[in-house]
């Protein structure tokens, strides 16, 4: 269902350029590798919390901008004020706390799961940089169209994977609901690729990590529901991270 929403929206990427795709080898070998860390971190993933408890792996993967920060700072060279580097500082403390999921009696087999984490940490930490870095040489629409392209080839892997004996949900509450939030993060993928087009990447990255500050906040206001102590520091460090990364180098 990834794979198949982000086609509309790579067309529609497409269209903005006239349908004139970067097609030399260095930029198909960019895309298609910014499509498959993307596509293989996600598969890695769920097969890590099939045998893991998630409140270990979400907040361990959540910290992946950590290694794309590095890897613009030392390879890139990007810089920034030593204010922008406070909030930067107190995102990733954020992204930590709002990743925190409960304890629960998940049954833990092995620690092959821990593997497939960090590989997850890494795929995802890699894909930002090598999308800013793509971005350097190609058109944002031809990488958003090569991601989309990764997507649809690891399909096969993604149905594999599934136990068709399980019961699956046909109805709105399964697939159309999935179709729908697969939409939402299509296009939140390429304002990704845009957004580091024009922004230096210790700065955008950090900032998509605070996502889940919306839905904490939505699901405030629709459920009424306080959020934890944890959540709640997570919610203010988001806040006061988003705020000084708004403010001007000047």
């Amino acid at each position: 269902m990834w794979a198949l929403t982000m086609v509309p929206c790579a067309l529609v990427a497409l269209y903005h350029i006239n349908w004139k795709i970067d097609t030399d080898k260095k930029s198909i070998f960019l895309g298609l590798a910014v499509g498959f860390l993307a596509a293989g971190g996600q598969l890695l993933l769920f097969q890590a919390l099939r045998d893991g408890p998630a409140y270990i792996i979400f907040p361990l993967i959540s910290l992946s901008p950590a290694l794309t920060i590095l890897l613009a700072v030392f390879i890139l060279k990007e810089r920034t004020s030593f204010l922008k580097w406070i909030s930067i500082g107190t995102a990733m403390i954020a992204i930590f706390f709002l990743s925190y999921q409960e304890p629960g009696a998940s049954d833990v087999r092995g620690y092959l799961w821990l593997v497939f984490s960090i590989l997850v940490f890494l795929a995802w930490g890699l894909q930002a940089y090598v999308m800013k870095f793509s971005n350097e040489t190609m058109k944002a629409e031809s990488i958003f169209f090569y991601m989309a392209v990764s997507a649809i080839l690891f399909s096969p892997f993604a149905l594999w994977m599934t136990d068709f004996d399980q019961p699956i949900n046909w109805g709105f509450k399964g697939l159309y609901l999935a179709a729908l939030i697969h939409v939402l993060n299509s296009v939140g993928a390429l304002m990704l690729v845009y957004a580091l087009r024009y922004g230096k990447a210790i700065i955008v990255v950090p900032l998509t990590g605070l996502a889940p500050l919306i839905t904490i906040m939505i699901s405030l206001f629709i459920y009424s529901v306080i959020p934890s102590t944890i959540l709640l520091i997570g919610l203010v460090l988001a806040v006061i991270a988003i705020f000084i990364l708004s403010l001007s180098d000047d």
